[in-house]
């Protein structure tokens, strides 16, 4: 199964979820898959992430 994860930095209004959720969509990852973050990268409470790797399984592929 793939598993999407995005994040865009809240200091960044360049960066864009929608184009990020494009890709990861065009990419094979099913809608439900998608865990996102809204947060800086050096944050380490991120939730998004946490349920993205939390629903990892063996076998499994990570698209980022």
């Amino acid at each position: 199964m793939l598993i999407g994860y995005m994040r865009v930095s809240s200091s960044d209004e360049r960066q864009s979820v929608a184009l990020q959720r494009d890709a990861l969509l065009a990419a094979g990852v099913d809608e439900r898959h998608l865990h996102q973050d809204r947060a800086s990268g050096a944050r380490d409470d991120r939730p998004g992430l946490k349920a993205c790797l939390g629903e990892l399984r063996e076998g499994d592929v990570l698209v980022v």
